[in-house]
């Protein structure tokens, strides 16, 4: 009797092995077949990490303990840290009334302030109520630039710079539609002589360290750019808020302490500005999204600050210690694991909703994969990742049986047409997605 017990529950175990031994098998040939024997991929370093959290296995591992350069697929671990300590709506500023109009003002790293994303703006609103402003900086201890961000890119619009009080995306659009245009409008003056006496075709470019704009001859006409503001000291952020307001605000040095009697004004839903942030991959609002998480949790906006202590608590469990530099993914500093955002996203999973989940993330056919997938429409949430020879791709997948499964694949170090690491990583996820 004992020997049929024993015999009845080894069966199904050793079924289940062999199963899921030969779906592993199957797995690891689709790989060879479409990504790693690619002549493509084959100069390149790849990782690749597959997941089943169901039975908290993985059905495959290629150096997926190795460390690469992951790009935007860094934004997945800012975006945890906000769905997390963010709340439901973003806190834009925090404030003590101290009689006579004026308010004390400490600002919390809203990339949504006066950014043409938002149609209403409660935290400007409030500030057009108030007679004089005082906006402290003191809990500001980060520099505008990223760490490893490549400083000849500061004039490109996906390299917008980090300040305490964002304002209008902390760029300044021109355009030429008809008529020359500047928003936010303080920078349009001193540019529409040159504007009115430029020939042919021109670009415009900023003075690295002010905000001196100047134009260049150019091939193309210009119809519509953005060019990153100069942040750094905080005057450019006083002289637009004071445009703004009609010369209110002034920059002060004092702490706000979270007593009672500060106030708290929110802005947008919190999930609203992390959708556009993932869809469109927008570096800004990650590395904004981070001094947010830092002002919450430490009482001051650092970085590198924020990041040490998430790796300490909340992440101290990635299985490989990644670095981490920025919340962006610009960085070419960042290294991560394979391992490590089948990590994130399993916790994302198991402390979030999925309802949740995927409003943020793109599906098949949307954001940065608007071009792959098309046929999977939600049966695949990821997010991307591309710099210079380097693509990345994270996220879940749902299998025809209904199986959802946790994916990473980075690339690093290729040379082949980004079109075609893309469409070798979507082959390959495809086929698991169909024939499993």
């Amino acid at each position: 009797m004992r020997k049929s017990l024993v015999s009845l529950f080894l069966v199904p175990c050793i079924l289940l092995l062999l199963t899921s031994c030969s779906l592993q098998k199957k797995i690891a040939k689709e790989a060879r077949q479409d990504i790693l024997t690619n002549a493509d991929f084959m100069p390149a370093h790849v990782g690749i990490s597959l997941y089943d959290p169901s039975t908290q296995q993985y059905l495959y591992n290629y150096q997926a303990e190795k460390f690469f350069i992951p790009a935007s697929n860094t934004k997945l671990f800012s975006c945890y840290a906000a769905m997390k300590y963010l709340g439901d709506s973003l806190l834009g500023i925090r404030y003590v009334d101290k009689g006579n109009g004026t308010i004390e003002v400490e600002a919390n790293g809203d990339p949504s302030f006066l950014h043409p994303n938002f149609k209403n703006h409660p935290v400007l609103d409030f500030l057009k109520k108030q007679k004089k402003i005082l906006l402290t900086d003191e809990n500001w201890k980060d520099n505008a630039f990223g760490s490893g961000w490549t400083w000849d890119d500061y004039n490109s619009d996906y390299m917008a710079e980090r300040s305490m009080m964002p304002v209008y995306g902390n760029v300044v659009n021109f355009s030429q539609k008809g008529s020359f245009k500047a928003y936010p409008s303080l920078y349009q003056k001193p540019l529409d002589e040159l504007v009115a006496n430029a020939k042919g075709g021109f670009s415009i470019r900023r003075d690295f360290a002010s905000n001196q704009y100047s134009l260049r001859p150019s091939n193309g006409k210009l119809t519509s750019v953005d060019v990153p503001l100069y942040t750094t000291g905080n005057i450019a952020t006083v002289q637009l808020l004071n445009d703004t307001l009609g010369n209110k605000v002034e920059l002060a040095h004092f702490k706000l302490d979270r007593l009672p009697d500060v106030v708290k004004v929110y802005s947008q839903p919190t999930d609203s500005l992390l959708k556009i942030m993932m869809h469109v991959s927008d570096n800004f609002y990650a590395e904004q999204c981070l001094m947010m998480v830092s002002n919450e949790r430490l009482g001051f906006m650092s970085t590198a600050k924020i990041i040490d202590t998430l790796l300490k608590t909340d992440l101290a469990d990635l299985p490989q210690k990644p670095r981490w530099a920025d919340g962006s993914g610009l960085s070419r500093y960042n290294l991560f694991s394979p391992q490590d955002f089948v990590t994130i996203l399993t916790k994302m999973k198991n402390e979030f909703s999925w309802t949740r989940i995927t409003n943020i993330l793109e599906t098949g056919g949307t954001g940065t994969i608007s071009s792959y997938y098309k046929n999977y429409a939600g049966r695949i949430y990821a997010k991307t990742g591309s710099l210079s020879n380097v693509i990345a791709l994270s996220g879940y997948i749902t299998t025809k049986t209904g199986k959802q499964l946790i994916f990473s694949v980075l690339v690093n170090a290729h040379q082949a047409p980004v079109a075609n690491i893309r469409k070798g990583v979507e082959k390959f996820l495809t086929a698991v997605m169909d024939k499993y």
